[in-house]
């Protein structure tokens, strides 16, 4: 079986870190016995907060982008950057799949001379799904559903609503991280649909931990990841928990405001704000803590979750999301808390840390429910029995 995975969220130059999981799912598909190629859409122009920092930094910028190779291999796969132009991201986001079609119908078409590929799998409706159905290529389309077409996309436009209902109804096969989510694609359109859930690697041996209790993050920093709400729960147990330590990891728009709250919240000394930091790098700085800590909204499923699970740490997430909802179901090791109440959030890591064996406890717990249920293993076969299912 022949695949070519397009995916608008891929690593490359500038951010080896963007979209690693469509890159392990990938993986995953391949080590489960499927051919893969892979199409990347890359968009060599820079955002507008870089624009707005001034023509150097917008040049600096452009420079770094163009100089994304067109080809390249990583991890043994073949991958191919596909270049496409369109409006700025905020208002248009929605109708970049038009404007990607004419370059990843060339880059199919040509891809598929040298390589017949029996299917095609995109990340996304949007830009991915839409751009693959524009350019009418010849072949079954599988699209994946991660959140944002169903959270943001979609109800952001009319014409993004328009375009990921378009992209769902002309799948052979959607494929969703997560049951909640697979209610919300078919509510847009989706018909045929299954739950394919990402995963996470377990480590070997003993995890690390650091010496005063600390609490670790890892994920892009905006707004609805919530980090300020873990800020002021730690503000509501400085007196309880003096030496409580949060090392947040990754990098965004939120980075200056969370700064300036925790310098507001008197908690400077507390936070560590690392900045992105490569995949391994990011995961092997998290396991030295003792609880990962995103209470997120809008949250499909949480890689970062599963990865922190697998390393025998507790996670904290919020009630009521398609991730942790999905997560929690499938076993133990997960607490929940409502989303944006700091009190509750405060009590639930208090909690964690007045019971350490408790702690280390659910930890195993969690560590046991990744390794049955949110292996890449498990992920690569199910990809491939949805490939199968979307050309029986």
């Amino acid at each position: 079986m022949r695949v070519a995975v397009v995916s608008e969220f891929y690593p490359r130059s500038t951010d080896p870190v963007l979209g690693v999981w469509a890159h392990r799912q990938a993986m995953a598909a391949r080590d489960a016995g499927a051919d893969v190629r892979v199409l990347v859409l890359h968009r060599p122009i820079p955002p507008l907060r870089t624009l707005r920092e001034g023509p150097r930094a917008a040049a600096a910028a452009a420079r770094e982008l163009l100089r994304q190779p067109r080809r390249a291999e990583l991890d043994g796969l073949q991958i191919e950057y596909v270049p496409f132009v369109s409006p700025p991201r905020p208002r248009s986001y929605g109708t970049w799949g038009s404007y990607a079609a004419p370059s990843i119908g060339i880059a199919l078409r040509r891809l598929r001379r040298s390589f017949p590929f029996d299917l095609v799998h995109a990340h996304n409706a949007v830009p991915a799904g839409e751009a693959v159905r524009r350019a009418r290529i010849s072949a079954p389309l599988v699209i994946s559903v991660h959140g944002g077409d169903v959270f943001h996309t979609g109800q952001g436009s009319d014409a993004g609503a328009s375009a990921v209902r378009a992209a769902l109804s002309s799948a052979r096969l959607v494929l969703a991280n997560s049951a909640g989510i697979e209610r919300m694609s078919r509510a847009m359109g989706a018909e045929r649909t299954r739950v394919v859930r990402l995963g996470a690697d377990v480590p070997n041996g003993h995890v690390v931990a650091a010496r005063d209790p600390t609490l670790v993050t890892v994920g892009h920093l905006v707004a609805r990841k919530r980090h300020a709400d873990v800020l002021r729960a730690m503000w509501l147990l400085r007196d309880r928990m003096p030496v409580l330590r949060y090392v947040v990891i990754g990098d965004g728009p939120e980075r200056e405001p969370l700064e300036r709250l925790a310098e507001h919240l008197g908690l400077t000394d507390q936070i560590d704000f690392t900045g992105q930091l490569p995949h391994t790098d990011a995961l092997a700085r998290m396991r030295h803590a003792h609880v990962f800590v995103l209470p997120s909204t809008d949250e499909a499923f949480g890689v970062a979750y599963v990865e922190a699970m697998a390393s025998g740490m507790p996670a904290v997430g919020a009630l009521g999301e398609p991730g942790p909802e999905e997560i929690t179901g499938a076993g133990d090791g997960m607490v929940l808390v409502p989303p944006g109440d700091p009190e509750m959030l405060a009590g639930a890591i208090e909690e964690l840390f007045a019971e350490p064996r408790r702690r280390a406890a659910l930890g195993a717990l969690a560590r046991a429910t990744v390794e049955r249920a949110f292996s890449w293993r498990a992920c690569g076969q199910a990809t491939v029995a949805a490939y199968e299912d979307a050309l029986d």
